[in-house]
C-alpha cells in the first residue's frame, strides 16, 4: 500500500511540476506574442474566443489564462465583455491536456528519456530561447513520466476489494450518482488547483478499470466547475470588474453543466457507447513479475472527447447570448457606490506569466504618470490663483499618499516577479518599471514640497515680485512639458522611445539654464536691491528652495527618460 501511495503521489507531483515547467517555458518563449494576442482582443466575440482557445492551448492551463484575464481586467487593460470571450475560449483550450493524457499508453514510457534529454538542453544551452524551449520540453517529459507513475501505482488497486467497493460509491448510473461524481470532480479540482491533474487522475482510474466511462465523464463536468476556484482566489479584494470576470467563468461552467445533466444518462452516455463500442473491452497483458494486468485502453479517447464536446457545445450554446450574459453578470455584481482604483498587490504574480505580470505593473505605473501629471496641473492652478483653497491643497496631499502606496505595491509585485525565471527582455522591462515607478513617486514628492513652500510663504506673508512669479510659472510650465514628453514616450513603448526622447538631454539643459538664470537674478536682487522690488532675504531663500525643487523634478523626469533608453540597450 505504501508503494502505491508513493507512486500515485509522486506521479501527481511530477505531473504538476511538468505542467509548471511546460507553462513557464512556453510563456517565456512566446510571452511577447501571447501578450500581443491578448492586447489585440477586441469586442469581436469570435476573435476573443479564438484568442482564449489558442493561448490556453499553448500555456496548457485554463487557470493561468483566467488569472491573467482577471489581472488584466483589474489593471484596466481589458473590459468585462472582452474577458468573457477569452474565458469562454480558455475552456476549449484546456481540453488539449485531456488529449495528451488520452494517448498515455503510447507515449508514457518515453517520458523519462525525453525529460533527461530536455534537461540537458535546459542546463547547457547558451541561447535563452533554446534554453526555455528545453524547459518546456522538460515539462512534457515530466508530465508523461508522472502519468506513467500514477498509472503504474493504480494498477494493483484494480484487484483490491476495498478500493473497488469505495469507488463503487461514485458510479454515475443514476441522477444521485451523477450529482455525487460532479461534486467529487469539483472538490478534487478546487483542492489541487489544476483541472489538468484532475483529468489525468480520472483518465488513469478509468484506464485501470477503477471507474466506468460514465463516472469519468461526470467527474470531468465537475472539474470544469472546480477549475474556476483559481479565478475567484485571484479576484478576492480586486476591482468590481475583476470579480465579474471570475463570476462569469464560474457561471459559464455551472450553467453548462446544468444544461448537460438532463441529457447525460439518456442521450450522452448511450451515444458515446454507440460511437466507441470497444471502450469497455478489457485487455490483459503480462506484467514484469508475471502477473496479469487488465486495462481498458479504448476508454481514454472517449473521455477526452467528452471534455472537448462539453466545452465546444457550451460555447456554441452561449455564443448568441454573450451580451445578455454580460448584462446578467453586471446585474449580479452591481457597480460600486464610489470610485475604485486597481489594486495590483492582491494579485499573485507567481500564478501569472511574467510577461503579463510585468504588463499589469506597466499599466499601474502608467496610472502613476497620469496622477503625477494631474498634480502638476493642480499645483499650477493653486500657485497662479494665489488664494487659499483647502480642497485643492488636500487633494494634492492625498494624491502624494496614493502614489506612495502604489509605488510600494509595484515594487513588491515586481520584486516577486523578478525572483522567477525571466527572459532578458522581461527582466529589463521589470527593472525599468521599478525605476520609473520610483521617479513618478518622486515627482509627486516634489509637487508636495512646492506646495509646502508656497504655504510657508503665505503663512509668513512673503510676497513674490510679479517678475519672479512669472518666471516661476514659466519654469513650472517647462518642467510640466518635460514631464509630458517623457510620459508620452513611456506610454508609447520602448520601440518609440529613442525617437520621442532624442532631445531630452538638451531639454534638460535648457531647464537647468533657466533655473540658474532665475537664481542669479534673485542673488542680484539681494545684492543690488531696487526701490521698486525691495529684497526680502527670507523670500529669496524660499524662492531658492523652489528652484531646488524644480531642479529635482526635472532630474526625476530625465531619469524616467533615461530608464526607457537604457531598456533598449
Amino acid at each position: 500500500m505504501f508503494n502505491i501511495l508513493v507512486n500515485v503521489a509522486g506521479g501527481l507531483g511530477l505531473f504538476l511540476l511538468g505542467m509548471s515547467h511546460l507553462s513557464e517555458g512556453l510563456q517565456t518563449v512566446a510571452g511577447q506574442r501571447l501578450r500581443k494576442m491578448i492586447a489585440s482582443v477586441t469586442n469581436h466575440r469570435i476573435a476573443g474566443i479564438f484568442t482564449g482557445t489558442v493561448v490556453t492551448g499553448i500555456v496548457q492551463s485554463s487557470s493561468v489564462v483566467t488569472v491573467m484575464v482577471v489581472g488584466l481586467v483589474t489593471a484596466g487593460l481589458m473590459t468585462l465583455s472582452q474577458a468573457i470571450n477569452v474565458i469562454i475560449g480558455a475552456n476549449i483550450g484546456t481540453t488539449v491536456t485531456a488529449w495528451l493524457v488520452a494517448f498515455l499508453p503510447k507515449v508514457g514510457n518515453y517520458g523519462l528519456p525525453f525529460a533527461a534529454l530536455s534537461a540537458l538542453i535546459y542546463i547547457f544551452a547558451k541561447n535563452e530561447r533554446i534554453r526555455y524551449t528545453g524547459m518546456a520540453l522538460l515539462g512534457f517529459g515530466l508530465i508523461f513520466y508522472g502519468l506513467q507513475l500514477m498509472n503504474d501505482g493504480l494498477k494493483p488497486l484494480h484487484e483490491d476489494p476495498a478500493f473497488k467497493g469505495w469507488f463503487a460509491l461514485f458510479h454515475a448510473n443514476s441522477v444521485w450518482g451523477l450529482i455525487k461524481c460532479v461534486l467529487a470532480g469539483l472538490i478534487l479540482t478546487a483542492i489541487i488547483q489544476s483541472s489538468s491533474a484532475a483529468t489525468a487522475i480520472s483518465v488513469n482510474l478509468a484506464y485501470n478499470g477503477m471507474i466506468t466511462f460514465e463516472t469519468a465523464a461526470a467527474l470531468v463536468f465537475g472539474m470544469n466547475i472546480g477549475t474556476t476556484a483559481t479565478a475567484w482566489l485571484a479576484s478576492l479584494g480586486a476591482t468590481t470588474e475583476a470579480r465579474r470576470a471570475a463570476l462569469a467563468h464560474t457561471l459559464f461552467n455551472v450553467i453548462g453543466v446544468l444544461i448537460f445533466i438532463p441529457f447525460f444518462l439518456p442521450v450522452l452516455v448511450p451515444a458515446f457507447h454507440h460511437l466507441f463500442p470497444a471502450m469497455s473491452d478489457v485487455v490483459e497483458t503480462t506484467g514484469p513479475t508475471g502477473d496479469i494486468i487488465r486495462t481498458l485502453p479504448g476508454i481514454t479517447i472517449p473521455i477526452a472527447l467528452v471534455h472537448t464536446t462539453f466545452n465546444v457545445a457550451n460555447t456554441i450554446i452561449f455564443f448568441p447570448f454573450v451580451k445578455w450574459f454580460t448584462r446578467l453578470i453586471r446585474f449580479l455584481v452591481p457597480d460600486p457606490k464610489g470610485a475604485e482604483r486597481t489594486r495590483l498587490a492582491i494579485l499573485d504574480p507567481k500564478k501569472i506569466a511574467p510577461v503579463f505580470a510585468v504588463e499589469q505593473a506597466r499599466k499601474e505605473v502608467e496610472n502613476m504618470s497620469d496622477v503625477a501629471a494631474d498634480m502638476l496641473i493642480r499645483f499650477r492652478a493653486f500657485f497662479v490663483a494665489g488664494v487659499d483653497n483647502d480642497e485643492l491643497e488636500n487633494s494634492l496631499f492625498q494624491s502624494e499618499e496614493d502614489l506612495d502606496a502604489i509605488q510600494h505595491q509595484v515594487s513588491t509585485f515586481l520584486g516577486t516577479v523578478m525572483s522567477s525565471h525571466l527572459s532578458t527582455d522581461v527582466a529589463r522591462r521589470a527593472r525599468m518599471l521599478l525605476r520609473v515607478a520610483d521617479e513618478y513617486e518622486s515627482v509627486s514628492d516634489e509637487v508636495v514640497a512646492l506646495l509646502k513652500t508656497v504655504l510657508r510663504m503665505k503663512k509668513h506673508n512673503f510676497i513674490l515680485p510679479d517678475t519672479c512669479r512669472e518666471e516661476i510659472i514659466s519654469l513650472h510650465d517647462k518642467c510640466a512639458a518635460f514631464h509630458t514628453t517623457v510620459t508620452s514616450a513611456f506610454k508609447a513603448g520602448k520601440q518609440h522611445a529613442p525617437d520621442a526622447l532624442s532631445h531630452i538631454r538638451s531639454d534638460s539643459s535648457t531647464i537647468t539654464a533657466d533655473i540658474k538664470s532665475i537664481r542669479n537674478a534673485q542673488m542680484k536682487r539681494l545684492s543690488e536691491p531696487s526701490s521698486n522690488e525691495p529684497a526680502n532675504p527670507l523670500t529669496i531663500v524660499a524662492i531658492m528652495d523652489m528652484l531646488n525643487i524644480y531642479r529635482r523634478l526635472k532630474e526625476d523626469c530625465l531619469n524616467i527618460g533615461e530608464s526607457m533608453l537604457d531598456e533598449n540597450n
